[in-house]
């Protein structure tokens, strides 16, 4: 009865850490952007994922519509923003994303209004593509999302940063108590 004991609990911690190495390391070492995405900025002008510069990128996913979550998490990189430029790497080294959930209701107006909101500037990709692309683009990241009805979108509540060749350095949380600005930018400085 000890022996059966000793290998159910060996297996146990062999599962969990199997669990802890695919969701720590083997998700970002497999991690991969899907070829061919194209999706409209604020402007009208379509940016090409495959074309994006040769520079870290902290991507966000978001809907305008979003009551909590996506604004404040738009307001933190909005002063992570501010101190990068200080130190002169955003837009140089790195640049933020940010890419709507819900192209349906995010136009290209109203997205540049979420965009004059948070005083975002050059440097900083605001982008809606068609429902499809942008499914791809956030399944690739395992962010999921849904609406329930009323535009009202259920979906994880996460932040990316990736390296140079578009491959997954770290993930953060977002919101108030999910996006750490300290714990984000030591991590774009080490990457830099």
């Amino acid at each position: 009865m000890k022996k059966l004991y000793i290998t159910f609990v060996l297996m146990l911690i062999i599962a969990v850490g199997c669990g802890i190495f695919y969701f720590s390391a083997y998700r970002k070492l497999t991690m991969e952007l899907p070829k061919g995405i194209v999706m409209e900025n604020i402007t009208g002008e379509n940016i090409s994922f495959d074309a994006l510069p040769k520079k870290l990128k902290l991507v966000e996913f978001i809907y305008t519509n979003c009551p909590d979550i996506c604004p404040v998490t738009t307001y933190k990189m909005k002063y992570l923003r501010n101190q990068l430029v200080k130190d002169g790497s955003f837009g140089k080294n790195i640049e933020f994303i940010t890419i709507t959930i819900d192209p349906a209701r995010d136009t290209k107006e109203r997205l540049y209004e979420y965009a004059e909101t948070f005083d975002i500037k050059e440097g900083w990709h605001v982008l809606r593509g068609d429902e499809d692309q942008t499914k791809m683009l956030a399944k690739s990241f395992n962010f999921l999302y849904r609406d329930p009805g009323g535009g009202m979108y259920i979906h994880t509540s996460n932040t990316y940063l990736l390296d140079e060749n578009n491959r997954l350095i770290e993930v953060f949380g977002m919101g108030e108590k999910g996006f750490n600005q300290d714990k984000v930018l030591k991590a774009i400085q080490e990457a830099l």
